[in-house]
């Protein structure tokens, strides 16, 4: 059996990730000369996109639809490589199939590509001796220790479709969903609740009149698929019920692009060098509005963070949904990889000494900050299984 490759059997370019320009477009290092290369994945790829990553592109001819002449196909994590071009996923799930290699697929033919139902468009349109089944497929590239979750960003789009092929069911026909997720590694797959609530509500209201499927697949360095059969992912619905809740904690990632003096309530003038401050909150209720309230600028100021967020340039909300308190314990992860913490910051009702902690770069160019951001978010979980 001939094997799937993204590159159609010819060997990727290996490169160096240098920085992100924009959502589709990376900065990246071939052989020693700079290149821009196309990004076909919308995610936030945090977890991924630290410089100095191995990356793998395939090169293109420039077109009048295509002006660089790399895509950036796969990036190397703990020594795997994992696929992430979007583009490629609905292919890699359409050779799948015809392979009879997805537990529950395996009576299923594909009959057409991109077809319309209602006001989207869904991937593949399946058949088997029954009828019609409408697939959306889903690439998942966020995953922790067991655990695989999607999107990495808001997506509307996503919602749309779960809602759609929900209602398509209703009706009497039949639609799935399937989670791609790349790697071997996770046993267990869940929707993101923590990035984006109405995705999850909408999945997890839809998981009786919709098939929902995750399955996972590991990827050689040709960017081939390396095994010729997936892993079926379990999910955990009971975790949604428990977790996927309006209430939690949160970090707040603050810029300040210059050093400010700036008066903080009863903690009197503090001295703020510029750069990035990361602030630990926690709201047992209400937390989609708690987060609100800190984006905008124009409020009455009641916390000290609102006399800090008076003076941000940008600012970053990041909620972990979670009914178990995790406020001082995330203050504690923060004070171990941050440069320092302004003392009494944020901390009157605990016996943290603060919670608001100062690094001169990006946190999201710090792999410390983003393994912690996973640990909180998604390693955590496991503990709940």
């Amino acid at each position: 059996m001939s094997r799937f490759s993204v590159t159609g059997g010819s060997s990727p370019l290996q490169g160096v990730f240098i920085k992100r320009l924009n959502r589709f477009l990376v900065e990246c290092e071939v052989e020693g000369q700079k290149h821009q290369a196309f990004l076909a994945n919308p995610g936030r790829l945090w977890e991924y996109l630290f410089p100095g990553n191995v990356i793998l592109l395939t090169p293109h001819s420039i077109s009048s639809t295509r002006k660089t002449e790399l895509t950036v196909s796969g990036i190397l994590k703990d020594e795997a490589w994992v696929m992430l071009d979007t583009h490629a996923s609905n292919k890699a799930v359409s050779w799948l199939i015809s392979h009879r290699l997805i537990p529950g697929l395996e009576d299923f033919r594909v009959i057409r590509e991109e077809i319309s139902l209602g006001t989207s468009r869904f991937d593949l349109l399946l058949q088997d001796m029954e009828g019609p089944l409408f697939l959306e497929v889903k690439s998942c590239t966020l995953f922790g220790n067991s655990i695989a979750m999607f999107p990495d960003a808001p997506s509307d789009r996503a919602t749309r479709h779960v809602r759609e092929l929900q209602n398509h069911s209703r009706k009497g026909g039949r639609s799935a969903v399937l989670f791609l997720v790349h790697s071997r590694k996770p046993s267990y797959f869940l929707p993101d609740y923590h990035t984006d609530p109405a995705f999850s509500r909408a999945l997890y209201d839809a998981r009786q009149d919709i098939r929902i499927m995750a399955v996972s697949v590991s990827w050689d360095r040709d960017l081939s698929i390396c095994e010729d059969r997936t892993g079926v992912l379990d999910i955990p619905w009971a975790v949604i019920e428990k977790e996927a809740r309006d209430s939690g904690s949160y970090l707040l990632i603050l810029e300040l692009g210059a050093d400010l003096d700036i008066c903080v309530g009863s903690l009197g003038n503090i001295h703020f060098r510029s750069g990035f401050y990361v602030y630990v909150g926690t709201a047992a209720r209400g937390l989609e509005q708690r987060l609100s309230r800190h984006l905008r600028k124009r409020k009455r100021f009641h916390w000290h963070i609102d006399h800090l967020r008076d003076h941000a340039q940008k600012v970053r909300a990041l909620p972990i949904r979670t009914s178990f308190p995790l406020e001082c314990i995330l203050a504690d992860r923060m004070r171990m990889i941050s440069e320092e913490s302004v003392k009494g910051f944020g901390s009157s009702d605990c016996d943290c000494s603060s919670h608001l902690f100062f690094m001169k770069e990006d946190p999201f160019n710090n792999r410390s900050f983003v393994q912690g951001l996973l640990d909180f978010r998604i390693n955590r979980i496991e503990q709940l299984i």
